[in-house]
């Protein structure tokens, strides 16, 4: 029976316009992205392996690419308690080490991405952090044939060696340093056939020594542990541990700088090595280039030069192979990325790109060696890297075994400061995948304007009076086609869709919307400095800048987007245009508020006066010299924006006098709910606009009420309240009485935390005079709060995790709470909230529906569905932890729903019976079998339809569909029959036409007879 009812349920609840198999990639689309790789650390960069491109990301994803087109082969997404800290590929496998001190290993297929093999080496709440998180990890994979082929030796924490058998998963031996690292920390491991190397450093009083310790290859058990006397001032960046190439003669060494002199020891069982140096030649600093397996580092010298150095396992000596000239950056190259890799016959290559102020082009300049004859060769060419489109290149990988006698099918991948990953084949880019969207920070949907609007502005508002009228006669002249295919259109239904492709059919390139609105732009600000546009109707990026740092360029420095707004649209005479606030914060720690106006349509600077020079990044708007507490947007006709800087002052944009007047006029009205400080204080401080007459150009705000929380109570978020067009402000029940929602323009939601408590409060605030309309405490699970709600006219909904409910008899899970305002204290109790004052005492008349339900899974975004007047119902999109997609129709989370058998009444209500698990039905998915992970935020739209809302989704992957939460009233079906239609309105027609003349005769013969 519970199976059927669910069944009857579902079948009652689905009102939504439900997607259909034939409908994938028609009117959804999805775009999968791995992230912008980890490039800071050689253990988790990227790096080539046959014709695959492994690395890890800062989405915290684990993917090879194909090295031909740039697919993706396969990805690994890692939970965000459990970081990737190094990986290393051998032969046909991928084994990673994650989380906190590297507490997990796991091996991959290279070919599939199938997981064959997990284990946790430690707790992961004995894992220490540090300082890069990665330090103290490394992970190698020893293909001795003395030792095991599938032997793998794992550094973790920085104190433990495990010897791992790779297919079988099993700890051959474990060492822990007896110090447990509060003395030595070890960074590398190095496996001979007998005997491994591990090699860190200890913190002295004012520098760094070094330490060895040798284990036996078969046991563990400890040969050697040696002091190495040394003064490193910087551990990360002056001492690296490599080893010659593997054979009968492999040899390990350590090299450090010491006062700028190049120190080596070479590395024996017993540790009773000698030490080497260089003398007469100063250096700045050393390091691994990708060739430490081999025996070759990169040494940089004081005066700019780059000394490739080579470890002889025959001589046991160290010595410069080769010496690039001045690699220092200035006026006419910038700074050098080496990179080292093996040819097909084994031989080194070492690549170095940079950038040619001279050329404008970026260089690629390859090192052969040969060392079996003791020489080398330099070859180069210029690439034409569009740095005005991509910023600059932060990391360079190299395909050693691409290269032959010429460059032609030399392959080098290029990862840039904005967040795109490129591969070019000698002086030609093969593809390019833009990772920095799977960063994006904030979006909105942007209208398009019709075709005639876009044809009108270039030739109807230029034409003469005779151009106008010859232009009109030719118009008239094509009348009848115009009506002919009219005709047979209609007879034939060849009319546009709701389930037809938004994508425009025409070849032009100009940017129109399509009949139901469908087609808009999609602009997106990412974490990496690059400002996108979007076509909504296929994900296809219609143009792209790259956010200048203006005066920070020269110290460096990042751009964060904060909030972006449409300030114009279609109707306007300029075109529609976004503003994107954003906060610049450089490396010398200054923060400043920036402001980006760009047009929507072409990404170009509304700012700029003149558009016919180069095309450079786009530069900002200082409009705060200091970070940003609060922006808003006026709902005027100017569309001012607002900043709210630290002192509580206002800053208008634009600063005009017609913006001034318009805030004035406004600031009454104007209420903000904001921390009381610092986060992290206990206070929520209302306060409201006023005008500061001793400094009449500033506005400043004041506090008006303050809100104090309970002790440990600490504020987590301040969600402001979605408001849109409302339809109707009543519900009519069952026995004809009338709720009246509460329609409060000024709630909040505030949510808290309580570590000591392990709760989360959720607070809905009227922040003109801090009135609690509602609160609740939910468990923290774990402890941390990961609570996600939405408000939206009188409709509040939360998830959280339930994980103590002692004593009352239910399972731990996910529970989403449905919550309903309604005026006053009962049916046909009307307070007018929308009109009311919100001083008046009958704010706090509210009575609240409140029901909660189970769901099968968690949640890390929702927000509701938007449409042009608000009458369609509102349902909830969610995105789920299944990486899933899912629509909840609002019926189903009906807080009003009967626990028992609906009445008479409740049927007529619609109202179906409350069941406490929300069902996990595909109906509902809107996502299909498209993978869309760890979305961040859901971004809802309305169409030209009344019925139809727009849903684009980002996170680490991008997806959009659209939906009909209550049907597609307003358009005719596509099966529906016009030419019935004709015939029946035309057998009317001619009905009328018959009967009408001998209805007037009937009529007249009444009238005689009377």
């Amino acid at each position: 029976m519970r199976c059927l009812r669910r069944l009857l349920l579902v079948s009652l609840g689905v009102t939504a316009w439900a997607l259909h198999e034939s409908d994938v990639g028609v009117v959804d689309w999805n775009t999968k992205l791995i992230g912008v790789p980890l490039h800071g650390s050689p253990h988790t960069a990227p790096v080539f392996h046959g014709d695959y491109i492994l690395t890890a990301t800062g989405n915290n994803v684990l993917a090879a690419l194909n090295a031909t087109d740039g697919s993706i082969v396969w990805r690994s997404i890692y939970d965000a308690e459990d970081p990737i800290m190094a990986f290393s590929h051998h032969d046909n496998s991928v084994s990673s080490l994650s989380g906190p001190g590297g507490s997990t290993f796991r091996t991959y297929d290279l070919e599939t991405g199938h997981l064959m093999l997990e284990k946790q080496l430690h707790s992961p709440l004995d894992g220490r952090l540090h300082e890069p998180q990665n330090l103290g990890i490394s992970l190698l994979r020893s293909a001795d044939s003395s030792l095991n082929s599938t032997s793998f030796f794992t550094l973790t924490n920085g104190d433990s060696v495990t010897h791992l058998d790779h297919e079988t998963g099993e700890t051959k031996w474990t060492w822990n340093s007896p110090d447990q690292g509060s003395l030595v920390m070890y960074s590398h491991v190095i496996a001979h056939p007998s005997t491994v190397y591990v090699v860190g450093f200890a913190k002295s009083f004012a520098s760094y020594t070094l330490h060895v310790t040798t284990l036996s290859a078969t046991t563990g058990e400890v040969i050697a542990s040696v002091n190495i006397p040394a003064n490193i001032k910087d551990g990360l960046s002056e001492f690296l541990a490599f080893s010659s190439s593997p054979g009968p003669t492999t040899t390990a060494c350590i090299a450090w700088l010491e006062d700028g002199a190049l120190k080596a020891a070479l590395l024996t069982p017993d540790l009773k090595g000698k030490v080497l140096g260089l003398p007469g030649v100063k250096y700045d600093r050393i390091r691994d280039f990708g060739l430490s397996t081999n025996g070759q580092f990169l040494a940089i010298t004081t005066g700019g030069a780059a000394h490739v150095m080579h470890l002889d396992p025959q001589t046991s000596s160290l010595r410069p192979i080769w010496e690039f000239g001045d690699v220092a950056p200035s006026k006419s190259r910038s700074d050098s990325h080496f990179v080292g890799s093996l040819s097909r016959n084994g031989e080194p290559r070492v690549a170095r790109v940079y950038w040619s102020n001279v050329h404008s082009k970026a260089v690629h300049e390859t090192l052969a060696i040969q060392l079996s004859e003791g020489k080398g060769s330099v070859s180069g060419f210029a690439f034409p890297f569009q740095t005005l489109d991509h910023g600059v290149v932060r990391h360079v990988a190299f395909d050693g075994a691409s290269t032959g006698e010429t460059h032609e099918n030399s392959r080098v991948l290029l990862t840039t400061t904005t967040g795109s990953i490129q591969l070019w084949q000698h002086d030609k880019m093969q593809w390019v995948r833009e990772e920095a969207l799977a960063s994006i920070q904030v979006a909105e949907f942007v209208e398009l304007p019709e075709k005639k609007i876009v044809t009108s502005h270039t030739a109807v508002d230029e034409e003469g009076y005779f151009e106008r009228l010859q232009r009109q006669l030719s118009d008239a002249k094509n009348l009848p086609k115009y009506l002919a295919n009219f005709a047979r259109r209609f007879a034939t239904g060849s009319y546009a869709t709701v389930s037809a492709s938004a994508a425009s059919s025409s070849a032009e390139d100009t940017l129109t919307r399509d009949a139901f609105g469908f087609r808009q732009i999609i602009v997106a600000a990412t974490s990496h400095g690059k400002l996108f546009g979007i076509d909504s109707s296929n994900g296809q990026v219609l143009w792209s800048r790259v956010l200048g740092l203006g005066w920070a360029a020269k110290v460096g420095g990042t751009i964060i987007p904060v909030k972006m707004f449409v300030t114009r649209t279609v109707s306007d005479a300029e075109g529609p245009q976004i503003v994107l606030v954003t906060q610049r914060r450089a490396d010398n720690t200054l923060i400043d508020t920036v402001l980006f106006h760009v047009n929507a349509l072409t990404g170009e600077d509304v700012r700029e006066e003149d558009l016919s020079t180069s095309r450079h990044a786009l530069e900002g708007f200082d409009a705060v010299q200091g970070p940003l507490i609060d922006v808003y947007m006026l709902p005027s006709e100017n569309r001012t924006i607002v900043m709210l800087d630290e002192y509580l002052q206002v800053r208008l944009y634009p600063e005009t006098a017609s913006s001034l007047a318009e805030f004035e006029s406004f600031a009454p009205s104007i209420h903000l709910a904001l921390r009381a400080g610092a986060p992290g204080l206990r206070q929520i401080l209302g306060h409201q606009v006023g005008l500061n007459h001793e400094l009449s150009q500033f506005y400043v705000a004041y506090p008006t009420w303050t809100m104090s929380l309970p002790q440990h109570e600490e504020i987590h978020a301040i969600v402001p309240n979605t408001r849109g067009p409302i339809a109707s402000i009543g519900n009519v029940i069952g026995n004809r009485a009338t709720l009246y929602k509460y329609l409060n323009p000024h709630l909040t939601i505030v949510l808290t935390s309580s570590p000591p408590s392990r709760t989360c409060g959720i607070y809905v605030l009227d922040v003109v005079k801090g009135s609690v309309i509602y609160h609740v405490s939910v468990p923290a699970a774990g402890g941390v709060c990961d609570v996600q709600a939405t408000l939206t006219e009188n409709w509040l909904v939360y998830q959280y995790f339930d994980d103590e409910l002692p004593g009352v008899g239910q399972s731990k899970g996910y529970r989403v709470v449905s919550v309903e305002f309604y005026e006053g204290n009962g049916p046909d109790d009307k307070t007018k909230s929308s009109e009311l004052s919100s001083y008046s005492n009958k704010t706090l008349q509210v009575t609240a529906y409140e029901q909660a339900f189970i769901m099968p899974h968690g949640i890390t975004a929702m927000s509701p569905t938007s449409t042009k007047f608000g009458i369609s119902t509102k349902d909830i999109i969610v995105a789920n932890r299944k990486n899933s997609i899912q629509s909840i129709p609002r019926r189903l989370l009906n807080p009003r729903r009967p626990k028992q058998k609906p009445t008479s009444e409740e049927q007529e209500e619609m109202l179906v019976q409350y069941d406490a698990v929300l069902p996990d039905d595909a109906r509902l998915v809107l996502s299909h079998n498209y993978e869309v992970a760890n979305v961040r935020r859901i971004v809802t739209s309305p169409s030209l339809l009344e019925s139809t809302s727009l849903v684009f989704v980002y996170g680490l992957d991008l997806f959009f569909t659209r939906i009909a939460p209550s049907g597609t009233f307003d358009v005719l079906s596509e099966n529906f029959n016009k030419v019935q239609l004709v015939l029946t309105v035309a057998g009317l027609g001619i009905a009328i036409m018959v009967t009408k003349p001998m209805v007037r005769r009937k009529m007249l013969r009444e009238r005689w007879y009377q």
